[in-house]
């Protein structure tokens, strides 16, 4: 992969996690809450937040001070 596609990757990976993040609130503040189906996109944004900071640490040098 090339850092750009890489960028590209990131981006929508922050894109899902957000909509996950708006999914689960709605999902929350409903009437009939569907534990099930909260804790699988909790479990599902856990994931998209790691990849999203392994991503991110490799785009960001570590600089040696």
């Amino acid at each position: 992969m090339t850092e750009e596609e890489m960028r590209k990757r990131l981006a929508g990976l922050r894109v899902e996690h957000r909509d996950l993040d708006a999914a689960i609130a709605a999902l929350s503040a409903a009437e009939s809450q569907d534990q099930l189906q909260i804790a699988r996109l909790k479990k599902r944004k856990l994931r998209l937040k790691d990849q999203i900071a392994m991503i991110e640490d490799y785009l960001t040098p570590d600089i040696i001070a």
